[in-house]
């Protein structure tokens, strides 16, 4: 499954899921959650069991349900049922241990993408996920900085301050050691593409895989960060070329350089992303 660009959507929105599904997302993230209101969430669970029962196609559907220690996930999960879904997005997680408790309860044999730092306790347990039934593994900095009385996870530039730039560290090596795709987490400022496509583009350099989106008009944005060029290509075949051509040899020059084998790992990493 390629996720590239997942796409939130809020539930209670037919007509927002129906558009959805032609403005490219690799996912979209059909959202009872944070968007939902909770006199409108009998309503999104129908809209959204709905929009997935007639598998309308393109894009991989996830749903976010609400989180497990709250009293609204037993009719999420029932709502849910039988659906061709993609998977189950948690929000809330807590390591590996809220993986199990979901999976437990999954009316399917959905893949589960967890939003895994959203509070404290969540941070301690980033190592703890084992990838046999993981989309990917993602993180947020809006619920957290609120958990522990913070007055913001940015600085005035928009970066983020230390104790989020930790988590988003600990989030990606906890993906990768679980073998599962880094997602990284939104941009909020929907109208600054510019500011975003240097987001993604560090994102992509840092190890993550794709990135979520709260807007349309973002989606075409990931999409070109998270693809490689025609020259990343051309360079990366170069690379898995020459150790072809030399099968004995540890380190070699190309284009002037040394390459070696993290230079061809990432080369053959590069191409299944590409591919």
């Amino acid at each position: 499954m390629r996720l590239r660009s997942l796409l939130f959507v809020p539930g209670d929105r037919p007509e927002r899921m129906e558009k959805a599904l032609g403005l490219g997302a690799d996912a979209l993230i059909l959202d009872l959650e944070d968007s939902v209101s909770l006199a409108n969430k009998p309503a999104a669970r129908a809209a959204v069991r709905a929009f997935v029962a007639r598998a309308p196609g393109g894009p991989a559907l996830f749903v976010r349900i609400n989180p497990l220690d709250s009293a609204l996930v037993a009719d999420d999960l029932a709502a849910l049922a039988g659906l061709p879904l993609a998977g189950i997005t948690l929000p809330k997680a807590e390591g590996g241990a809220s993986v199990d408790d979901l999976i437990a309860q999954l009316p399917g044999g959905y893949a589960v993408l967890p939003i895994a730092s959203e509070t404290p306790r969540a941070v301690f347990a980033l190592g703890t996920y084992n990838g046999a039934r993981l989309a990917g593994l993602t993180w947020g900095a809006e619920d957290l900085p609120a958990a522990i009385g913070a007055a913001t996870s940015r600085e005035a530039d928009g970066s983020y301050t230390d104790p989020y730039k930790m988590v988003r560290a600990l989030t990606l090596f906890g993906a990768h050691a679980a073998g599962v795709p880094a997602i990284e987490t939104v941009y909020p400022d929907f109208r600054d593409l510019d500011g975003l496509a240097a987001y993604a583009a560090r994102a992509r350099r840092d190890g993550f895989a794709g990135m979520m989106a709260i807007h349309p008009t973002q989606v075409a944005v990931i999409n070109a960060a998270f693809t490689p060029s025609v020259e990343e290509v051309a360079h990366a075949r170069a690379v898995i070329d020459a150790f072809a051509a030399n099968p004995g040899a540890g380190v070699l020059q190309l284009d002037g350089k040394m390459i070696d084998a993290p230079h061809l790992k990432a080369a053959h990493r590069l191409l299944a992303l590409a591919e």
